[in-house]
């Protein structure tokens, strides 16, 4: 029987290591769906469960805690979810407010719908899982 661990080898967990992650938001397409432009490349997948939040300043009000999962990847900086934004105001990509200190917009990974496959041989079972959360850090 083995004891606690101790700390050094039980390292917290840190947001930055986990893929996949937060990005912001430089444009959104709306539409019976809604394609989302980020700032950088996105390490998101289909089936990936997404949730964007936007600022009272870049309108989209409509969409702001809306959640929908990742239909297709048409680019690298592009992702299109099951949200249907037709009805909502337009995303204001740059709001001009000198001095005001704002979060950016922002879509988020919250989660998957665990329909990877399983692969399983005769010495080692693992799952390949669309979506799911994968611990990339170097500790």
């Amino acid at each position: 029987m083995t004891g606690p661990h101790p700390p050094y080898s039980n390292v917290p967990i840190a947001p930055q290591y986990f893929q996949p992650s937060q990005f912001f938001i430089s444009e959104i397409e709306e539409g019976n769906t809604t394609i989302v432009t980020t700032t950088v490349n996105h390490n998101y997948v289909i089936g990936q469960l997404c949730r964007l939040i936007i600022p009272f300043f870049y309108g989209a009000q409509q969409l702001t805690n809306q959640s929908g999962y990742v239909i297709s990847i048409p680019s690298a900086t592009e992702v299109e979810l099951t949200i249907n934004s037709n009805n909502s105001d337009p995303f204001i990509p740059s709001p001009n407010l000198s001095g005001e200190n704002m979060t950016p917009p922002q879509i988020m990974a919250i989660g998957e719908i665990n329909s990877g496959a399983t692969n399983v041989s005769a010495s080692m079972m693992s799952t390949a899982i669309p979506g799911s959360f994968l611990n990339i850090s170097p500790l």
